[in-house]
């Protein structure tokens, strides 16, 4: 290893290879922080060439790499083992805005990129790249397309997978796949970037991508609504798609808990209405041009109320006021966070049948602990749902892995007779086993074909 360690350092420079513990230390953990690893090394390379010598080198040596972006993930998916066997390959040097059109409405961006910047490049030619999370101060343009990040408007642009026009990728042997491709129609063939749109470093390490934009809106309205059921969520939802159409750019489903848990993170926010409801729905409409979105989004609520389906809401003036109801949305995660190791899910069924999974799986998870404490929230306009789950205070620390484990369990054989899909979650590991998610890819570099370490098959 120490001749592998000597090479990168020559090839990649001494600010490219990191080895002493303390240099590596925002490198063991995600923003989780209830996971560790313990990498061989962090190679940092600062251009494609050197992400391809990096991975050729890897496979020469017999060496596991583990992609890593920015440190955003909540299921350990890029932490290397425990065992200290394995190369981080940190893509954060590679940041670099390579092309804006604004005529075309594409940009090609390093992988490396924070999806802020991005965003604030886009706006600078009166664009917008759309996908929007929690996350996008810090998280990487080439982990949100190895994860196919959805995010808060995804009901009105799609996942990552509907944002990427072509790919830059680094194969496992080292060879570098050009598929910067800036058409927009393209039929020579198979569309082969959508591969790797979500196979979460198994097929290759993006290092540089196409992305398509949109036009800025020039504005917008916010709403926090409170509502008595799911089930008059999903209701309201289907009225806000005929009478918004493409307009509506979220509309996302939270529980009192979750405003709860913003407010107990942020002490600054205050409860956003006069009396608490089990329910709530954060949703915003966006334009360019001459719509009256304030009509628009009045009329619905109208509706909602006459309806019986919205007890109360606040619309916001202002963008400072729809900021801070976006916060409510931000704050919660930290909120979850700080009650420590929790199930986190991320799942998918049909949006019509939202309201009788909520339903069956609290009442599957309730009869199994009744003393844990259930988070469910999520993106409604893509069935997309967060079922996590606090475990019971009264466990001692060593039980709680292998409590959650069984309840994830519970979760998803329930899950498979919705015909729902899910992305790994972290209750997969058991306590006897290194620190890896059934999320986490390995990269065997012995074999052009990536190894899948995890302890249970994907969703």
């Amino acid at each position: 290893m120490s001749e592998l360690l000597d090479t990168l350092t020559k090839r990649l420079g001494e600010r490219g290879v990191l080895r002493d513990p303390a240099d590596m230390a925002r490198y063991v953990s995600d923003w989780a922080g209830d996971r560790l690893g313990m990498p061989l090394a962090v190679a940092r390379p600062a251009s494609t060439h050197e992400v391809a010598e990096v991975v050729a080198l890897c496979r020469r040596h017999g060496t596991h790499m583990v992609p890593q972006g920015g440190h955003t993930g909540l299921v350990a998916g890029a932490l290397p083992a425990a065992d200290g066997g394995e190369l981080v390959i940190s893509l954060e040097r590679m940041n670099r805005i390579r092309a804006i059109d604004p005529i075309s409405f594409t940009m090609t961006v390093d992988a490396g990129c924070i999806l802020e910047e991005v965003k604030r490049a886009a706006a600078e030619h009166d664009c917008d790249f759309p996908l929007s999370l929690g996350a996008q101060g810090s998280c990487q343009i080439g982990g949100n397309i190895a994860t196919n990040a959805g995010g808060l408007n995804v009901l009105r642009h799609g996942m990552m997978r509907q944002l990427v026009l072509g790919l830059e990728v680094v194969l496992p042997d080292g060879r570098i796949w050009n598929a910067l491709n800036v058409l927009h129609k393209d039929n020579r063939g198979y569309a082969l970037p959508q591969l790797m749109l979500g196979s979460e470093g198994t097929l290759g390490i993006v290092t540089g991508a196409v992305l398509k934009l949109c036009p800025r809106p020039d504005q917008s309205r916010t709403a926090l609504l409170g509502l008595p059921s799911v089930a008059a969520v999903i209701e309201l939802y289907a009225r806000a798609r005929r009478d918004c159409s493409d307009l509506l750019t979220a509309f996302e489903l939270i529980p009192r808990r979750c405003l709860e848990l913003a407010m107990e993170a942020s002490p600054e926010l205050r409860d956003p209405l006069d009396a608490p409801y089990p329910w709530y729905v954060l949703m915003e409409v966006a334009a360019t041009g001459p719509v009256d979105l304030g009509t628009m989004l009045e009329s619905l609520l109208e509706h909602g109320m006459e309806k019986g389906l919205v007890l109360d809401g606040a619309l916001a003036a202002s963008d400072a006021q729809s900021q801070t109801l976006w916060q409510f949305r931000e704050s919660m995660l930290e909120g979850q966070r700080r009650r420590g190791e929790h199930l986190r899910t991320d799942i998918a069924v049909p949006i019509s049948r939202l309201p009788e999974f909520v339903e069956r799986a609290s009442q599957a998870i309730m009869e199994a602990s009744p003393e844990c404490e259930i988070i469910a929230y999520g993106h409604v306009g893509d069935g997309n749902l967060h079922f996590n789950i606090l475990p019971p205070t009264t466990l001692p620390d060593g039980a709680k892995r292998e409590h959650l484990h069984a309840l994830e369990k519970r979760l998803f054989a329930l899950l498979d007779t919705f015909g729902g899909s899910s992305a790994p979650s972290t209750a997969s590991v058991a306590p006897s086993v290194t620190p890896i998610s059934p999320g986490s890819r390995r990269w065997s570099a012995n074999s052009p074909k990536a190894s899948r370490h995890c302890s249970t098959p994907r969703a």
